[in-house]
Parts: structure tokens; sequence; C-alpha cells
């Protein structure tokens, strides 16, 4: 039986637009959720193997807000960079995006993890847009108390591109790996809830375009952290946190939202690295009270 969440029903009630622009070299695929006129714009950067599809509980949750929604190149439908899939080409491709899609700068910015990396590397650039991060990458990976586990998931990646395709794409596309990561990752005890964010991993955590393009991608969400740039961010930075995220621990937020001048960091209880699944309710209420 198919499982839907309330939220993915409310979501067919939007009008929504599909299109797809040559940005930073890629065809990118972009959905547009909402009215035109809508007061306000926010643009979503979605996380790590994920696609636009991982924030469309916030879009129907926020049905008077206009989201410009596309896939990372890599990701979904969007095509993979003619170049190395690095962090600074993801945020040549955003800057890119959001000077054709958003011209006289007004949106907000939203990050989910590895967006919030794309979004902080380029981001005195896209000033005087407002920013926003959700479970943002507080400290690099490759030197906290989980390195070793990460570099296990680098020789994964490796491994995944180097093998031979039909082995390759096996591994990297595996079940059972996918359900481990979510497991992981969901914290909620519903278990209609817990079902239904397997399911939307099942179903969207494996479209990447290529295995190097994959492998890239992953170098890049390691190889960097928000706190690096900290000092780089507008005040009024927008900082939502899981308050039991193992991903991006609370403490490393509250020490990034320390080294941020003018920030505000906003922790929701309960909940770990998928706030957009779990609590896309909490987050629409936050967002609501920082863009007023």
């Amino acid at each position: 039986m198919r499982l839907h969440n309330p939220l993915e029903i409310a979501l067919a009630d939007i009008p929504v637009r599909r299109s797809s622009l040559m940005i930073g070299g890629a065809r990118t695929a972009i959905w547009e959720y909402g009215a035109n006129d809508a007061p306000e714009t926010i643009v979503l950067v979605h996380g790590f193997r994920g696609t636009h599809h991982g924030l469309l509980s916030l879009v129907a949750a926020m049905p008077e807000v206009r989201f410009i929604a596309p896939d990372l190149p890599g990701f979904g439908e969007s095509a993979v960079f003619a170049v190395e899939h690095s962090l600074d080409a993801y945020a040549t491709w955003l800057r890119e995006l959001l000077d054709a899609l958003d011209p006289d700068a007004r949106a907000v910015v939203l990050g989910h993890s590895f967006g919030s990396l794309v979004v902080a590397r380029q981001v005195a650039a896209l000033a005087p847009r407002r920013i926003v991060l959700v479970n943002p990458i507080a400290e690099n990976a490759l030197t906290g108390p989980d390195r070793v586990m990460t570099n296990l998931a680098i020789f994964y990646y490796w491994m995944g591109a180097r093998l031979p395709r039909g082995l390759g794409n096996a591994l990297l596309s595996s079940g059972l790996i996918t359900r481990v990561m979510s497991e992981v990752m969901a914290v909620t005890k519903s278990r209609a809830l817990r079902a239904w964010i397997h399911r939307q991993h099942a179903d969207h955590f494996s479209e990447f375009v290529s295995r190097e393009s994959l492998l890239d991608a992953f170098r890049a969400s390691v190889s960097d952290d928000i706190r690096a740039h900290s000092s780089e961010f507008p005040e009024g930075t927008l900082l939502v946190v899981g308050e039991k995220d193992a991903i991006a621990p609370l403490p490393a937020s509250r020490r990034l939202h320390a080294a941020m001048p003018g920030s505000t960091l906003q922790v929701i209880g309960g909940v770990g690295h998928l706030i957009h699944y779990e609590t896309p309710l909490a987050l629409a209420r936050v967002l609501r009270e920082h863009i007023k």
C-alpha cells in the first residue's frame, strides 16, 4: 500500500510550474510552487543525495509563499556539471540561479544540510537576500569525533564509483544501506511517520545522475563547515537545528551561533537531522516569524 503524509496530499492543491534552465553549465530542473505574486519567495537548496522532493512538506505547510525548488546538479532531474562537483561549482551555480530567478535579490535562501554548505561557500555574493540554514553542517566531519565513520563513508562512495558499473550502482543504490541511513536520521517515535520517511528515502535517495558526480558531491559535503564562514553571514541569519541531530549535533550548532554575529538560533525539540520531514509545521511557524 502506498503511504501518504497529510502534507503530501495538501501539496496537490498548490499551483506548480516546472521549467529547466542552463545554470552553471548544467541543465537544471526547477519547480516553482505557489502564486507568482506571493508576498514572499523562498529558494530551497536541498541536501546530499536528496532532491527537491525532500522539502515539499515545507512547501505544503506554507501555501502563501512562492517557492523555487531546483534539483541540484547531479541529482534528480538536473544534469551533471562538466567539471568536478565541488562546493565552489555548486556555489557558482546557486549564485547564477538566483541572478536568473531572483534578480531583485528579495528572496529568502534556505539551505538544508549539504545545502547549507552550498549557501555558505559564497554567502557574501548572495546579499542582500535573507539566509536560513536548516540542520546546518556546523563543524567539519573530517576533524570531529565521527571522522572514522566519515572516512569509511568516503571509501564507500569511492568503491561505488570504481567498481564495474552494475556492481557500483547496486552498491550505491542498495535498499539496505538506504534504510540504515534513514533509520539513523529519523528519530520520530511515530510508526506511520517513520514508514513514510523510509518510503521517501527509498524513492529519492538514489536519484543521482552518475557514480562519479555522487563521489564528488560527498567529498564536497565533508570538505567544509559553516563555522569556517560564520563571520561572512549577514545579521539576521536564522539557524534552525534539531535537538537530537546526530549529523549536526546541537553543541556544535550552539558554537556556530556564538561565532555568527547577529544570528538567531531556533532549536526544535525531539527532532534530529530531518526537521523538514518530521516537524515541517514547526519549521513553517519559525519561518513565518522570521520573515515577519
